[in-house]
């Protein structure tokens, strides 16, 4: 309902444990693993739109023959047309050489793309960047095989200053102040570290450059490399890579930030961001899907042996909570479960705001990622009519007749598809005089299903910035004259910036900021910002390790009612008719509702790692200072 959140991103690690002409054999084609990854990347399609990447590696190719392919796409719709891409090129190669249809042997050394081991990527730009460049997988390339690198992620890094500084004290000349970069050059770094000393420990056992190449690769230790580069990482991250010779590796940040599942059988290796994505594809059952330990690294070598690996201490889990209640697909057996909940548990306060009238109101969503919570607000809503129904018979029950009987039985909770998304106006709508007036009509409303007598209850994931609200959903939902809109928010209150992977970078842009600094000048409490910024100023030297999150003290004055009612007021547009309350889920009832994903910090202002609470203290300094830059 409010502006959409972007997120960092999908990835799918595929490896073929078996010949190829095995799946040619089984299942009738030697692309199999080229149409699997076409489907884990469509089938988490919900984690970016912007960009889509391909890599692949061929085992045990000769000298000369190209081993590494690699595609990536910025279009409108880059998944299917990479693949497309990638189609064209492998329907052209057969075509001119019919007779090789069958031939897989022929099809591996000539086409493409038909290897043992793929790495998929989607995603979403942020700050701006779209380009090309930035999509992932990444490649650094070296003509010694096992120094080749493809890597691609779902990240965010706090301290990208501090890894790009690290890199120029190793001696390198970084291209770009990037995350994406400085991680590929540090495990670049480590990983070309690993094959020196290996390759002296081959010559000094006599084997020729030529005999140690192979046995470089044998050895490589990826646990190894991963502990060395990953030593200063702060942030979270699933980071996945494959090595030229054919070695595969997904390693997961210490405090399980960000999600990474697996399968494995004598045939496949599989790793997505996403449970279900497996699920579906390769149709195995939810137990068969495996977490990713956080801090560890799922290393599958080129034998084949798969490595569980400890790479980093572990840390409190705290996976991001907005996985379950925004970004993941809603198919997850759990992830819809708590969705559910969370529509359940906010359903108290829902009651409170309309009087416990449900007679006279009308339960609906938006946008359509808000369905589940809305199944369940709505269950519990009928929980609440049964009980009341049952009372009501209780007292009527001398009285009682069939007539009566029927008559109480017969009252339902009332939902209606009230708003339907019609068309995606923002992409060319640059003029704001113009702009709010068109996003206004972004959705259609049902008419003729609200009463002037009605309350409204609109659900939605969450409430950011509250710009969309403003200038489109309430008025929208004005022109159906309700007596009051409650909107709700299965989310509670966003007040902190996040720096491990959604894009909200900049204090002043939450609506929940926002409604604080307006309670405290009404007040005559505004010195408090000054006072908030001198103490952030006062740890901008500080080791992330001391630094304190004073932010906090601009919320503590306020109870999260007040700050939610106040929201209600600065979303409502002038001359709107209706009244207006907004009410949000608590960090309690989140974490009843999803109880394994415990991260919250832009919720709480409890940040997971020390980076975290450096990125806030730099985003209020920026917002009082009037900067206009990410804090990360």
């Amino acid at each position: 309902m409010s502006d959409a959140l972007k997120h960092e991103c999908g990835i799918a690690l595929l490896r073929l444990k078996k010949p190829l002409e095995f799946y040619k054999e089984k299942y009738g084609t030697a692309f199999y693993g080229v149409q699997k990854m076409y489907l884990l990347l469509e089938k988490q399609h919900n984690r970016g739109q912007d960009g889509a990447g391909l890599a692949s590696i061929k085992f045990d190719m000769e000298p000369g023959e190209r081993y590494i392919s690699r595609i990536r796409s910025n279009q409108s719709a880059p998944i299917q047309d990479i693949f497309k891409q990638i189609n064209e090129r492998i329907s052209s190669d057969l075509a001119q050489n019919p007779e090789k249809a069958n031939d897989v042997a022929w099809q591996k050394q000539n086409v493409p793309y038909i290897g043992e081991v793929f790495l998929g990527h989607v995603r979403y730009g942020t700050f701006g960047k779209n380009s090309i460049e930035s999509v992932h997988p990444f490649l650094r390339q070296n003509n010694w095989m096992h120094r080749n690198l493809i890597v691609a992620g779902n990240f965010n890094m706090t301290n990208v200053n501090e890894l790009f500084a690290d890199l120029i004290r190793l001696g390198q000349h970084p291209k770009e102040l990037a995350d994406t970069v400085t991680v590929m050059e540090k495990i670049g770094h480590f990983l070309d570290d690993e094959v020196t000393d290996l390759y002296l420990d081959c010559k000094n056992e006599g084997l020729s450059k030529q005999e140690a190449s192979p046995e470089i690769a044998k050895r490589l230790d990826i646990a190894r490399i991963l502990r060395r580069a990953s030593k200063n990482w702060d942030g979270g991250y699933a980071m996945a890579g494959l090595i030229g010779h054919g070695d595969a590796f997904v390693t997961r940040d210490p405090a399980g930030i960000r999600p990474a599942f697996y399968y494995e059988d004598e045939e496949i290796v599989v790793v997505a961001s996403e449970r279900p994505a497996i699920q579906t594809v390769f149709n195995v059952p939810y137990d068969a899907v495996k977490e990713i330990t956080p801090g560890h690294a799922l290393i599958v070598k080129k034998d084949g042996t798969v490595i569980d690996a400890k790479i980093r201490e572990q840390l409190p889990i705290k996976s991001c909570s907005f996985e379950r209640i925004y970004f993941s697909r809603g198919s997850d057996a759990e992830i819809y479960q708590e969705r559910k909940n969370l529509g359940k548990l906010v359903m108290p306060q829902v009651l409170k705001a309309i009087d416990n009238d449900t007679d006279n109101s009308v339960f609906s969503y938006i946008p359509n990622t808000a369905e589940t919570s809305f199944f369940g607000m709505v269950e519990a809503a009928q929980d609440f009519l049964n009980q009341r129904k049952i009372k009501a018979i209780l007292a009527h029950q001398n009285t009682l007749n069939a007539e009566k009987l029927e008559e109480l039985l017969s009252v339902k909770i009332r939902t209606e598809k009230i708003a339907i998304k019609d068309a995606k106006l923002r992409t060319f709508i640059t003029e704001d005089s113009s702009r709010d007036d068109l996003v206004a009509h972004v959705y259609d409303v049902t008419y003729g299903v609200v009463k002037p007598t009605d309350n409204l209850v609109i659900i939605d994931d969450s409430i950011v910035r509250g710009t969309t609200l403003k200038n489109s959903i309430i008025k929208m939902l004005d022109r159906l004259n309700p007596k009051q809109i409650v909107v709700v928010s299965s989310a509670p209150q966003i007040r902190y910036p996040d720096c491990y992977g959604i894009d909200m970078a900049k204090m002043e842009g939450l609506i929940a900021f926002q409604a604080a600094l307006a309670l405290l000048k009404e007040r005559n409490s505004y010195n408090l910002v000054e006072a908030v910024y001198k103490k952030c100023k006062a740890q901008e030297n500080l080791p992330d390790s001391e630094v304190v999150n004073y932010v906090n003290e601009i919320y503590g004055q306020f109870t999260d009612e007040e700050i939610s009612n106040k929201i209600a007021e600065l979303i409502t547009p002038k001359g709107t008719k209706a009244a207006v309350k907004v009410i949000f889920q608590s960090v309690e009832n989140l974490h009843i509702a999803c109880p394994k994903n415990l991260g919250d910090w832009y919720f709480t202002g409890n940040y997971p790692t020390d980076g975290g609470n450096r990125v806030v203290n730099r985003a209020y300094i920026n917002f009082y200072e009037g900067n206009d830059e990410r804090a990360y």
